[in-house]
């Protein structure tokens, strides 16, 4: 073979794969198009550690930057739930003035464990005042614990800190209270005994839900209500198990507490490793993976809705033990949560809470200083608050939204296995567009293929003849740092954009490309 050939089927063998897809975006918001809101992507808080999210004395300035960066673009803090189990290991002590806590030994598996025993007093309540001014609140109070003195006082603490003034003055509001934590596990994690089933969560449910309505002063006209459910799992329409059926089908909803229940909460995980490699990266970005995932609550949001209740995915993230080493910190993983998101509107679910927990692998957000490895538990040297890949999926899913308060968002129809879009609209008319290529590049994988998407319309309306496009950057789905945004960097000690913005404003006829693992946000002008 003569030099020439050898180098051209080398050429052959690296140079990138691109196909061709067209794709067609009605022009005005279909019918039943879902209102998005722009606090879709949420925060759930494990309760433990509250005091270092929140800051004591004074607020935690980094958090409370990361936060405000998503209010900036779309006028709306995102909801904080603060609970989950914490909630049902926390008593109330008026002798104590934040907390103290009680954890078990650090584990190369779990390198930041949680409290199996927390103790507060008014103070962690009150530090509430810290989040950003219009924040909405929904805090857990303890079940487990079969004690109603606790959860009493509890709940005393919490209308306490929601009546100062500080907390008055920024507008910070408790829209839920949620008694108890996935007490569908009660049995398991040995709270209950053997006879623990549906039927009885519902009565002690009552019991406690009444002592806390009461407490709060909740009625069918105040801005407070309750939180329904907070199950970890579904039995659906097995009405024996634990679910949004099980319980209408008892009666929840007629008695005086659950006639406060304005929202029903789920949690969901996407698996439950507690380490990871590049096949689990790419299973947890399959798009088939991640649409089965959200559709299998399919018949429990029907019956929700049917009931004139909201349903949101209380707590969820990528994968259960405070996440997957490698999978649930990575680029990859930014990719998960966006089209998890997206995809979830489309079936009715209203919001999305992901759990944070200081040291956790699965959080958008470190707030404070790390002294050990969230990957295996060793020392390392101080590693200073900062965000992880998945906070660019909430900044990308607040500018797709935006501020209006009345963005409506349709899942495009696309036949490839491995590119989801959704295009958003407002006033009815379309406006942006999201693209993203779940196909997880690795190191090592050759040249990087792309997808070129060109776009046909439908309906009626004026048709844009430029669009801009601005492109989230990731070198490998594993990278754990810098990725981009439009050329910007959130990855600053102080948690703000940096860097100049760069974008592309193109003809739409051009169409656009799509590398792998890569999302783009497309902007028709």
């Amino acid at each position: 073979m003569s030099r020439f050939m050898r180098g051209a089927q080398f050429l052959t063998l690296v140079a990138p794969m691109v196909s061709a897809i067209e794709v067609t975006i009605p022009l005005v918001a279909p019918s039943g198009a879902a209102l998005v809101m722009g606090n879709l992507v949420s925060l759930s808080i494990e309760q433990d550690r509250w005091v270092d999210w929140a800051g004591t004395t004074e607020p935690n300035k980094f958090f409370n930057n990361v936060l405000d960066n998503l209010v900036q673009i779309t006028n709306t803090p995102p909801f904080v739930r603060i609970g989950a189990d914490s909630e049902d290991h926390t008593d109330f002590s008026y002798d104590i003035e934040y907390e103290e806590d009680i954890f078990p030994p650090s584990t190369a598996i779990t390198p930041y464990p949680k409290a199996t025993n927390i103790t507060v007093g008014q103070g962690f309540y009150d530090i509430i005042s810290h989040l950003p001014k219009g924040t909405q609140v929904h805090w857990g109070v303890n079940q487990r614990e079969d004690n109603l003195t606790a959860t009493y006082l509890e709940t005393v603490a919490l209308m306490n800190a929601f009546s100062s003034s500080a907390v008055v003055e920024n507008n910070i509001t408790l829209k839920f209270i949620e008694v108890g934590d996935e007490a569908d596990l009660y049995y398991i994690d040995k709270a209950r005994n053997n006879s623990w089933n549906v039927r009885g969560y519902v009565y002690e449910w009552e019991k406690f839900a009444d002592n806390v309505s009461t407490t709060a002063n909740l009625s069918n006209t105040s801005y407070t209500k309750l939180i329904g459910g907070a199950f970890a799992g579904s039995s659906h329409n097995n009405l024996s198990g634990f679910s949004p059926q099980a319980i209408f089908d008892i009666g929840i909803l007629k008695s005086a507490a659950g006639q406060l229940i304005e929202t029903i909460s789920q949690h969901h995980y996407s698996g439950s490793l507690c380490t990871g490699d590049e096949a689990v990266l790419q299973d947890l970005m399959t798009k088939s993976y991640i649409r089965g995932n959200i559709s299998l609550f399919s018949p429990d949001i029907e019956a929700t809705i049917g009931n004139g209740l909201n349903y949101i995915l209380g707590e969820t993230n990528s994968m259960s033990c405070q996440g997957a080493s490698n999978v649930s910190n990575t680029a990859g993983a930014a990719l998960w949560l966006l089209d998890y998101s997206l995809y979830a509107t489309q079936v009715g679910i209203s919001r999305l809470h992901f759990h944070e927990g200081i040291g956790y692998k699965y959080n958008l957000i470190q707030p404070v200083t790390l002294n050990y490895s969230i990957i295996d538990g060793s020392p390392i040297a101080a590693l200073a608050p900062h965000i992880q890949p998945p906070y660019y999926a909430a900044i990308i899913a607040a500018e797709a939204i935006g501020s209006s308060g009345t963005t409506q968002a349709v899942e495009i129809a696309i036949d490839e296995n491995d590119v989801s879009g959704y295009a958003f609209y407002e006033n009815g008319s379309l406006s942006k567009a999201v693209f993203i290529n779940t196909i997880a590049y690795f190191a090592g994988a050759g040249e990087r293929n792309s997808t070129h998407i060109d776009f046909s319309f439908t309906g009626s309306g004026d048709t844009a003849e430029e669009m801009c496009v601005k492109t989230l950057k990731i070198g490998y789905a594993t990278d754990t740092t810098n990725l981009t945004w439009g050329g910007q960097t959130y990855e600053t000690s102080d948690g703000r954009v940096s860097g100049p913005l760069t974008v592309d404003t193109l003809p739409v006829s051009c169409g656009v490309d799509l590398q792998e693992t890569e999302a783009i946000l497309v902007t028709f002008l």
